[in-house]
């Protein structure tokens, strides 16, 4: 047993299409349990990237999220994309009255009454595209707008109001140093819109979903003014980065693997689960989110973190431990493994992943039924990703049919 070990200086910023990055990849195969130094924060973390410890930092109540709170903590953005209030820097017992709450905005009930407005934004995407002379980008088209369409419309934000509000998120996410007094900006900028916002709202209910989070109950208790508004802003971001950026990803993959494509439009039976492999095979982005702190001693895997170190987890790597899952690099539609962990694990499992769930599979369902010859007009080689987020995406995916 040991308790520190040489630390590595980790950009994270492996960005070749959608090719595992090395660095993670060797952390996972010969120091899963890992010290290292993040491109912004003062202070050192351990990285955790096998399966099981990242199931226990994820769960064990000795390991905290609220307690990295007014700390330099090291992270993957210059300035922190986390708000002091929001439920992902909460712990339980405190952040299960909210995740309760919010859940019912979440219920099964609640996404089987998504799925038609999720539909119709997808048929009238793809009518627009079907119009043009069988050439178009899909980003463009299809992938880069529907999530955003889709988190706005249940939230009913008004159309004026969107462009400026996802330029305020991508803001957010940019990991260069001089853009540290934007997003700075921006963050205070989407704070203040949403205090109005669900200010208003809770006045004013509709049936919109931050009108359906003002009036939740868990008992006699409500979410209060402040947690209101930064959920719907957690929700607006959360509710159209990762979807989009997995939208784009997982068309990618498709595009590029044609017998795959061909075998789900003559079992679209298959696709849900199809798409649940997808969703643990494709690294969707870069490095590690945000941490947590060791409240007391803990040994992972013969490693000793001490108190108050700042703990990292990998999902990307836990997606990827071949204790697992058998030959994890490999896409297997028929796999039989443990649930993967791209939508978190633990007390801070991602509420809205019914809400991606929902939207990617009927916007990949009802491309592979509507287009059955579309291929990717270019070589793949040739399309350009994104180089300058966390996340990992194309930035455009010129197609014919």
């Amino acid at each position: 047993m040991h308790t520190r070990s040489s630390t590595q200086h980790c950009p994270f910023d492996h960005a070749e299409a959608l090719e595992f990055d090395p660095t993670l990849q060797r952390f996972l195969d010969e120091e899963p349990v890992a010290r290292v130094r993040l491109p912004y924060g003062e202070e050192e973390a351990w990285l955790v990237t096998g399966y099981d410890d990242v199931r226990t930092v994820t769960t064990d109540r000795r390991f905290s999220r609220s307690a990295v709170i007014g700390r330099d903590f090291p992270r993957m953005t210059p300035e922190p994309i986390v708000q002091a209030e929001a439920i992902n820097v909460m712990d339980p017992p405190v952040s299960s009255r909210l995740r309760r709450l919010v859940a019912k905005g979440f219920a099964p009930r609640q996404i089987a009454r998504m799925r038609p407005r999720i539909q119709s934004a997808v048929d009238e995407l793809l009518d627009g595209m079907e119009r043009r002379p069988a050439a178009a980008d899909l980003v463009e088209r299809l992938t880069g707008p529907l999530p955003l369409l889709t988190i706005c419309d249940i939230l009913e934000i008004p159309a004026a109001d969107q462009a400026g509000l996802r330029a305020h998120a991508r803001t957010m996410m940019d990991v260069g140093l001089d853009n540290r007094a934007a997003a700075v900006r921006a963050k205070a900028e989407l704070r203040s819109y949403f205090t109005e916002l669900t200010a208003r709202r809770r006045a004013d209910p509709g049936d919109d979903l931050i009108s359906v989070l003002a009036a939740a109950r868990d008992g006699d208790e409500l979410l209060d003014d402040d947690e209101l508004a930064v959920m719907a802003m957690v929700l607006l971001i959360t509710g159209q980065d990762t979807t989009m950026y997995q939208l784009g990803n997982i068309s990618f993959t498709l595009l590029t693997r044609p017998a795959l494509a061909a075998a789900l439009r003559e079992r679209p039976g298959e696709l849900r689960r199809t798409l649940d492999e997808l969703l643990r095979l494709i690294p969707f982005r870069k490095g590690v989110g945000i941490p947590r702190v060791a409240t007391e001693d803990v040994e992972l895997s013969g490693v000793t973190i001490r108190a108050g170190d700042i703990v990292h987890v990998s999902y990307l790597t836990a997606n990827r431990d071949a204790r697992k899952f058998e030959r994890p690099d490999e896409l297997d539609t028929g796999r039989a493994g443990p649930s993967h962990m791209t939508f978190g694990w633990g007390a801070h499992h991602c509420l809205g992943a019914p809400l991606a769930q929902a939207e990617i599979e009927i916007a990949i369902g009802t491309l592979l039924r509507r287009f059955p010859r579309l291929t990717l007009a270019r070589p793949a080689g040739e399309v350009e990703w994104n180089r300058t987020s966390i996340w990992r995406y194309p930035l455009a995916l010129p197609v014919t049919w």
